[in-house]
């Protein structure tokens, strides 16, 4: 008798401890995700980071102006910047050819969520003149002269003619 009733205290105890062990999913903001997706016009995906589609969309439309570094107006190296504050708690310089200098040098196939990209001038095949943060599939956020922030492909042929390497922060 004293075996069966500790039998029953062991299992009750069992029991109680598994039913107390719960395993919660991860806070997502399922809202601010979708409407990341549809602004840069990604999948973001559950082991993509988030924070970085959530703070790069609501970059997009912001007005292009040149040593700009916020929502009223951005050049491209200040977006880089201001984003990898945010999403990576990292200072990056304030010019492109800084920002290069910061990163490793990766392969356009190797690139990685988060890599900054960088692209030559019209003008000079050597001298670094836009720089953007790629995102996945190709697609990657910048500030453009003429559109302001926006998503771009490196497929598109503008990027492929003037790449000229990606870059992961150290």
């Amino acid at each position: 008798m004293k075996r069966y009733l500790s039998y029953i205290a062991i299992l009750s105890g069992l029991l109680i401890g598994f039913s107390s062990c719960r395993t919660s999913a991860p806070r997502l903001d399922y809202k601010a995700l979708a409407q990341a997706s549809v602004r840069l016009g990604v999948d973001i995906e559950l082991e993509d980071n988030h924070k970085l589609y959530i703070n790069a969309a609501e970059w997009i439309g912001t007005p292009y102006r040149a040593g700009g570094d916020n929502k009223r107006g951005t050049d491209c190296s200040g977006l880089v910047s201001q984003l990898y504050k945010k999403v990576y708690h990292t200072r990056l310089s304030r010019s492109t050819d800084g920002q290069l200098k910061e990163s490793h040098k990766v392969s356009r196939r190797n690139l990685r969520e988060g890599d900054l990209v960088f692209f030559t001038s019209r003008s000079s095949r050597k001298k670094v003149a836009h720089v953007g943060i790629y995102l996945k599939n190709g697609k990657f956020i910048h500030a453009s002269t003429s559109q302001g922030v926006i998503v771009s492909d490196l497929k598109e042929q503008y990027y492929t003619r003037h790449w000229l390497c990606g870059g992961r922060i150290k």
